[in-house]
């Protein structure tokens, strides 16, 4: 079996045009985006949302709701949590389709156009998914 020394696995700072990058002896220079446990979770639970819970209620709306006890989810407090909410409700209704604005928000709230293709890989995979029955 064969082995790398324990040097070749320590990062290596490459500095280069003012920036630092990371690199490590026999991996890519980029590693693949990913998201946390909970970011996925948000994923899954855009699911269930309509579109009009990413639209803000007018007063009318508001006091319709109010009168009939209707509620709508509330949004999330972590402003980056919100950007991948709404990216996520939009992926799962209109796929790649998304409005430039929403996907501008999403990249400034710190996620990268990576993070969307895969977002938009795992919901087009789970759509597929539910074509496809297993039979025992």
């Amino acid at each position: 079996m064969a082995s790398l020394p324990i040097s070749a696995l320590q990062p290596q700072s490459n500095l280069s045009a003012g920036t630092e990058t990371t690199h490590m002896v026999g991996t890519s220079a980029t590693l693949p985006a990913r998201l946390s446990a909970l970011e996925w979770s948000v994923v899954a639970m855009a699911e269930r949302y309509s579109l009009s819970s990413i639209r803000e209620p007018s007063r009318f709306i508001s006091a319709l709701n109010a009168v009939f006890g209707i509620r709508r989810p509330n949004r999330l407090a972590n402003e980056s949590l919100e950007a991948l909410r709404r990216i996520a409700i939009l992926a799962w209704h209109h796929g790649w389709n998304v409005p430039k604005s929403e996907l501008a928000s999403f990249l400034q709230a710190g996620f990268s156009v990576d993070h969307f293709e895969l977002i938009q890989n795992s919901i087009g995979q789970a759509r597929a998914g539910r074509g496809r029955r297993t039979v025992r």
